[in-house]
């Protein structure tokens, strides 16, 4: 699942193609945003925020997608062949010089810039954990509400309305490398490890954008032997709304007493 150091590379390299240019060509293959709209429009930024791909236009349009779990975003040549059959298609851009095409997102919108504040996806986004400087105090204020004080950590660590970025595979990372059970409650932790789980998936977040590779200590690795204490790692469906696997170590990630 295309996570916030993703979109941080993905809008790292369409940025040089598009930001600059004018849309000559636009459609879209999902039902809702008049794709036309764009057509003529300057492209004046790409930005990652969260897990969101938002391409700001110079008539005050942006577009937004969201890839959720099998999305993604390619840049061809005119006339190049694409990856990807174009029934998969999405949302297309064409400038000169380039073709930006959106595979298999779930989320393809436009509104107005001016609208932003009021968005309802995107104006209840916590801190951005890829875009320095973060705002730790703020990110300890959000995990701290009242309906998030019983959540376990892991399914916590997944709000975006608390920490923006975070998918699946880095919260299981994250929480292994700080030794936490996936299953402890919000309100057991302390704010030192409420701080240091913040301040690793900064780093994974960061050295993923970076290099675009991501250390697999626990996720995928069910039954292989933890690499800290050898326990076989283990794995089970958690979260309500929407259940994630979550990958852990019995051994090393165990409740605090």
């Amino acid at each position: 699942m295309p996570e916030g150091d993703t979109l941080v590379r993905t809008a790292d390299g369409l940025r040089p193609w598009l930001v600059g240019r004018p849309i000559l060509a636009a459609r879209a293959v999902v039902p809702g945003p008049r794709v036309e709209k764009v057509i003529g429009a300057t492209v004046t930024a790409v930005e990652a925020q969260g897990k969101n791909l938002l391409i700001r236009l110079s008539n005050g349009l942006v577009l937004r997608t969201h890839l959720r779990m099998h999305g993604s975003w390619h840049r061809y040549r005119p006339g190049e062949r694409w990856q990807r059959p174009p029934g998969r298609a999405r949302l297309v851009l064409e400038v000169e010089g380039s073709v930006a095409v959106c595979f298999d997102a779930p989320v393809v919108e436009l509104f107005e810039e001016r609208a932003a504040g009021l968005h309802p996806a995107l104006s209840r986004l916590g801190p951005d954990l890829s875009k320095p400087p973060v705002d730790t105090t703020e990110c300890l204020r959000r995990l701290r509400v009242p309906e998030r004080a019983a959540m376990e950590i892991a399914v916590a660590l997944l709000d975006q309305r608390a920490l923006a970025g975070i998918g699946n595979e880095i919260r299981n990372e994250v929480l292994w490398q700080r030794s936490v059970s996936p299953f402890t409650p919000v309100e057991q932790l302390r704010d030192e490890d409420l701080a240091a789980l913040v301040a690793t998936a900064i780093e994974v977040l960061r050295e993923g954008a970076a290099t675009g590779r991501r250390a697999r200590h626990v996720y995928g690795r069910v039954g292989r032997p933890c690499q800290r204490c050898r326990t076989p790692i283990s794995v089970v469906h958690q979260g309500t709304d929407l259940p994630r696997l979550t990958f852990w170590c019995p051994g090393c990630q165990r409740p605090p007493a």
